[in-house]
């Protein structure tokens, strides 16, 4: 009876203090974007981490929804150890507590991580971009730039688009004549968010919403949409399988995913351990192989073919004619800029 009131007592001790004590220890549970990505993370980070370290995983995807983050953090209740999410979020969630500060003291390969992958609460999984693609089979004219996006008269049918501010404001100001270097000071100003919205309300009719990154491409294979907006990766892979897909890179977003740990995660020590892992260089390459895209770690380009290294999104060709995610801009202005976009697609 003693030996059951103290097994009892040491259980009880253990869920109350979140420590991985015995039979009540779980899985590190890692969330990403699913797709191709997500298989991608499974050959080249997940699977290897569990047989190099013991440590059992388990993997599941999301659309980047930070609410269920914030319910999990506020309500003491941290299900998810190691998050991937957008530069938007990373500063944000940061600002509001929703997220562990990195020690970069305990991150192996921080000296060779690209300094775009740093931040106070996220590790830099791979560099994307956040630009437009079209079916060559069903488009007589190779599209060029945001004007010929939002020229629906040259180029009929409907345009994907994902349902937010993010991206969609720069694109607009873009397809209104501003150059990219400027895309973020004008929008920083109360005239330059309101032109970016008139120039929205031009193709609000013609507007096909998407959510998850795997839709664009199946709604351009099934000729749904003219254009859509996209993540470059996403078609990269999309073109290896053969499908009829090109990507614009004039007045591409080129941006970073970040791992990032959810405060209060009783997993913090192996949640640490698994970032290292992902982002040594032997798995970089790994991962980069299966999802086209940007290392975190510069060493990894060395292991990168020319046809890998041609489609980066940070190539001096691709930034020349093209923008960086200006992170300080959205962790500013995001949250005000959020709700009117929502007001606005509600409409």
């Amino acid at each position: 009876m003693r030996n059951t009131q103290w097994f009892g007592a040491v259980a009880l001790a253990c869920a109350l203090q979140s420590l991985s004590c015995g039979v009540l220890a779980r899985p590190l549970a890692v969330v990403n974007y699913g797709g191709t990505l997500a298989d991608a993370q499974q050959s080249a980070f997940i699977a290897p981490f569990q047989t190099a370290t013991g440590i059992d995983v388990t993997a599941t995807s999301y659309s980047g929804e930070q609410a269920k983050v914030k319910a999990m953090v506020d309500g003491r209740q941290v299900s998810w150890d190691v998050v991937e999410v957008e530069s938007t979020d990373v500063g944000r969630g940061c600002d509001s507590g929703m997220y562990e500060r990195i020690d970069w003291s305990k991150i192996a390969e921080s000296g060779q991580l690209d300094h775009a992958a740093k931040t106070r609460c996220g590790v830099g999984i791979f560099a994307w971009a956040n630009t437009f693609a079209y079916n060559s089979k069903l488009l007589k004219t190779a599209p060029e730039n945001w004007a010929d996006f939002w020229n629906t008269k040259k180029f009929p049918g409907k345009r994907g688009m994902r349902k937010t501010a993010r991206g969609n404001l720069e694109f607009a100001l873009m397809a209104d004549g501003v150059k990219p270097a400027d895309v973020y000071k004008v929008l920083a100003t109360p005239e330059g968010v309101d032109r970016a919205f008139r120039k929205l309300d031009e193709l609000r009719p013609s507007i096909q919403w998407w959510d998850a990154g795997a839709q664009p491409a199946q709604f351009l294979v099934s000729g749904d949409v003219a254009m859509s907006t996209v993540f470059s990766g996403r078609i990269i892979t999309a073109q290896k399988a053969g499908q009829p897909l090109d990507l614009v890179w004039n007045g591409a977003i080129s941006d970073y995913d970040y791992w990032v740990i959810p405060k209060g995660s009783p997993m913090k020590d192996d949640a640490v351990k698994f970032i290292n892992f992902a982002s040594g260089v032997d798995q970089q390459a790994a991962f980069l192989a299966k999802q086209p895209g940007g290392p975190a770690n510069t060493k990894a380009l060395a292991k990168m073919s020319p046809e890998q290294l041609k489609n980066l999104p940070n190539t001096p060709e691709h930034a020349k004619v093209g923008i960086v995610n200006d992170r300080e801009f959205w962790d500013e202005h995001g949250d005000d800029l959020d709700q009117r976009f929502a007001a606005w697609a509600a409409r």
